[in-house]
């Protein structure tokens, strides 16, 4: 338990006993000075509880003042050490770029280029850092996406992974939908991705279609054992332990579906496995 937290419960534990014992104290004394009976019953129990209640958010906001100061300063304070380290990032990758113009040595351009790669993943990590501290404060712009955009930029991603496996696409060209742009981009990269790294059949094949608001991603492959079915989107959990992973990406998956209204499920086919994203709630917001 961090010191916040202990700081917290100690805070609202004495805040509740100090509202219970002046509650008590005020209760006995209306019950002595006017009884209690069927009569008199909500009459003196209900002003209590909003007594009560009055005198526990009345205490609760000055008594816990100083740690929702601490909190917000704590958001600001991340927010812009995040976005200060965009700008040496930023600075790197330029330079860098100037350089590869002005040399010609092949070592010195691989050494620039491992460099070049580096700040493209640190610039990943910030976008990333920025976006999980945007939901976490439930500042995430919700806007107009086009499906078929996110489908292929997600495609485009893992054109050099997919190999031999065929992807079919059926994506309507004008289906927009109305989402968190970045955290939606982050599903379908995520479901494509497993797609491909579970299709270990040579000659494999996904299909990606999406029909009566339902966006479906199917792959050929070792179907899901169907006892796993239900622990599948728990963090940390694999199907298949030889596929390199964390276990991450169907826990990202669910977490965002589950805040966003988005139904999940899986069909287990003979020959794969097959997710489905009913986006209806998201058409119609």
């Amino acid at each position: 338990m961090s010191s916040k937290e202990k700081d917290f419960l100690i805070t609202i534990s004495v805040i509740y006993s100090v509202v219970t014992l002046i509650t008590l104290f005020v209760n006995y004394y209306l019950i002595s000075l006017f009884g209690l009976n069927q009569d008199n019953f909500f009459v003196i129990v209900i002003p209590m509880v909003v007594f009560s209640l009055i005198v526990f958010l009345s205490f609760s906001k000055n008594i816990l003042k100083p740690l929702i100061k601490s909190d917000e300063n704590l958001q600001k304070q991340l927010k812009e050490t995040i976005h200060e380290l965009n700008i040496p990032v930023s600075t790197i990758k330029m330079n860098t770029q100037m350089l590869k113009k002005k040399l010609d040595d092949e070592k010195h351009l691989k050494r620039l280029s491992r460099i070049d790669q580096a700040s493209d993943d640190l610039l990943k990590l910030y976008e990333n850092m920025e976006y999980e501290i945007k939901t976490s404060i439930d500042k995430v712009e919700i806007t107009k996406v086009n499906l078929y955009e996110i489908v292929f930029n997600s495609l485009d991603k893992f054109k050099d992974l997919k190999k031999d496996i065929s992807i079919d696409t059926n994506i309507p060209s004008n289906i927009d939908i109305n989402t968190d742009k970045k955290g939606f981009q982050k599903v379908v990269d995520n479901l494509i991705s497993n797609a491909i790294k579970y299709n270990l059949e040579s000659n494999g094949q996904i299909k990606i279609e999406f029909k009566e608001n339902i966006l479906s991603i199917f792959n050929t492959g070792q179907t899901i054992d169907t006892k796993n079915l239900m622990i599948i989107f728990e963090q940390d959990f694999q199907e298949n332990s030889e596929v390199e992973g964390f276990g991450l990406g169907l826990n990202i998956v669910k977490s965002f579906c589950d805040k966003h209204n988005i139904l999940i499920n899986i069909d287990v086919k003979q020959n794969g496995n097959q997710f489905n994203l009913n986006l209806k709630t998201l058409k119609n917001s």
